[in-house]
């Protein structure tokens, strides 16, 4: 699909200062080195598989699901989802309880134009191996209409899903039905208003943590069975940030970004009290003061770092992808 210009300079001029180091567990990062694999979209640690990050392509790929080895960054199974539609833009992932995995056909870059989304929910694999899976297809709507979407969590607690939409000035966390039916239409309510241009969105593995990323900073919330209370700034590596995943212990924050062999960059889990943040009460994944959610040895790059942001606002208009 096509990207903005903006994103790519930015990837340009952000990717050698955001290399992650190889790790056995996924707790210091990897890169995603299948070439199947150009555009992650979103990601999600597994609970029976130690180290295993499900992700998956945003569009033009298929009803695929690829089991990457955190350790190699290599993939070590192709999920292919059967009983479901021809996806169109998957854009997140999550894992409920049950070791059930949701993935989230919701993206709509046409600024809100599609009547419906879908979820899929599948059974994780016992075995990781190229293997076929049927999934359950969800018919999703907003209560308030259509609109584009990146970011979908599932309560490791409840198992009910939620949906944050994609809004340059902040959008809403939607909830889902207390249980989703392949039989009708799923109806999202807005709950909670989320202050961030989402691009995805993790649940902490005790369900107590919600973290939220965008392209230039995060926030994080107390999550509690869907009503959520601000406590802090995430740092975020900058560019094309388009995934989240708390680590399966829930001690890391992964984020993940697009491109062939894309970077997983891993940060302390938002909630130590040693980085309590002064400024608003909470904490944040690193401190970094007034930065705005900027890592601290970005800051150097402020200047260029504003120019492909301002590039970014003027063309997003001119530059949209399908």
């Amino acid at each position: 699909m096509r990207r903005s210009l903006a994103f790519l300079a930015a990837g340009l001029f952000l990717g050698v200062l955001a290399a992650p180091a190889a790790a056995a567990d996924g707790d210091e990062g990897f890169t995603i080195t299948d070439p199947r694999i150009t555009e992650s979209s979103g990601l999600a640690a597994s609970r029976q598989h130690p180290g295993i990050y499900w992700t998956h392509n945003d569009s033009d790929d298929g009803p695929f699901l690829y089991a990457v080895d955190s350790g190699t960054g290599k993939t070590v199974a192709r999920i292919t989802l059967k009983g479901i539609g021809a996806p169109r833009d998957v854009e997140a992932i999550s894992i409920g309880p049950d070791n059930q995995i949701y993935v989230g056909d919701i993206g709509d870059n046409l600024g809100g134009t599609w009547p419906y989304v879908w979820i899929y929910q599948l059974a994780e694999p016992k075995q990781l191996k190229d293997q076929t899976i049927r999934a359950t297809q969800y018919v999703v709507k907003y209560s308030d209409g259509p609109r584009d979407a990146e970011s979908l969590v599932v309560d490791p607690k409840t198992g009910r899903a939620y949906i944050i939409d994609k809004k340059e000035d902040g959008g809403h966390l939607y909830e889902g039905p207390t249980e989703l039916s392949a039989s009708g239409t799923n109806v999202f309510e807005p709950v909670a208003a989320v202050d961030l241009w989402a691009t995805d969105a993790a649940l902490s593995p005790d369900g107590e943590k919600l973290a939220v990323r965008g392209y230039f900073g995060g926030i994080w919330y107390d999550w509690n069975a869907g009503k959520i209370k601000r406590e802090g700034r995430l740092s975020v590596p900058l560019g094309q940030g388009e995934s989240a995943s708390f680590s399966a212990d829930g001690t890391k924050l992964m984020l993940g970004s697009e491109g062939a062999g894309s970077a997983v960059v891993a940060k302390d889990a938002p909630g130590d009290s040693a980085s309590k943040s002064p400024s608003n009460g909470g904490s944040s994944a690193e401190a970094d003061g007034d930065s705005g959610g900027f890592d601290g040895n970005l800051k150097v790059g402020a200047l260029a770092v504003a120019a492909v942001a301002a590039v970014m606002f003027g063309f997003r208009r001119l530059f949209r992808r399908n």
